[in-house]
């Protein structure tokens, strides 16, 4: 088992007095909000299955959901909506979801780990000071927590999308591109919550088939 405090305490040890872990869901998908959470945990707390929230079940996710929001000293979830993703570029997104978050907890923190090897997009970045860390929702429990809290709250706001724009699958596949997801576009379009900007390929490829569709057959041709 990897030691889910020592980060938290090396930042205690540097003079920080409030350590909040930061991280993001949905970054990837052709559809929805892009989300992020940052929480301040009691030290030492110990959660049962806490870790990076892909490798924690379902129904484990929605019971540390619960837990860590009323154990927690300090909880913010933020998004960022579709429009503002086809505007900008996704890493500036995550940047300002995250800082956001940070922003928001109540009582304040004062110091940031921050999942990923990126802290800054061409229009926002991570103020707050911080330490980066690779794979960090696997290596600290405050960034453990902040991945459960931000992939629940996108999930859950994808079910309500799903009842909203039936016919795509959202509830299923949460946006990600998935062959079905992708039939229900070739379907029905894009709807109002897809992300333009990552169906740009997609559109590219349809038009690509409707015009090989036409071609001539060079046996055809005289």
């Amino acid at each position: 088992m990897a030691d889910l405090w020592r980060y938290e305490r090396e930042a205690h040890e540097a003079g920080y007095v409030a350590v909040c872990g930061c991280d993001e869901a949905g970054a990837g998908p052709l559809a929805g909000r892009l989300y992020a959470a940052a929480v301040v945990l009691p030290d030492g707390l110990e959660l049962p299955y806490l870790n990076d929230s892909k490798q924690v079940t379902p129904v484990r996710r929605a019971k540390l959901f619960d837990e860590i929001r009323e154990q927690a000293i300090a909880w913010a979830v933020t998004w960022v909506e579709p429009e503002e993703i086809n505007a900008t570029d996704i890493l500036s997104c995550r940047m300002k979801a995250m800082q956001d978050a940070f922003a928001q907890l109540n009582p304040p923190a004062d110091f940031a780990l921050v999942d990923g090897n990126r802290d800054r997009g061409r229009r926002h970045a991570i103020t707050a000071p911080h330490r980066l860390l690779v794979k960090g929702d696997s290596l600290s429990a405050s960034i453990a927590a902040a991945s459960i809290l931000a992939k629940v709250s996108r999930d859950r706001h994808m079910e309500e999308m799903d009842l909203q724009y039936p016919g795509y699958g959202f509830a299923q596949h949460k946006g990600y591109g998935t062959a079905a997801h992708y039939r229900a576009l070739e379907q029905l379009g894009a709807c109002p919550i897809h992300r333009q900007s990552y169906l740009r390929k997609f559109y590219a490829e349809q038009a690509q088939m409707q015009l090989d569709g036409f071609a001539v057959p060079e046996e055809e041709r005289t």
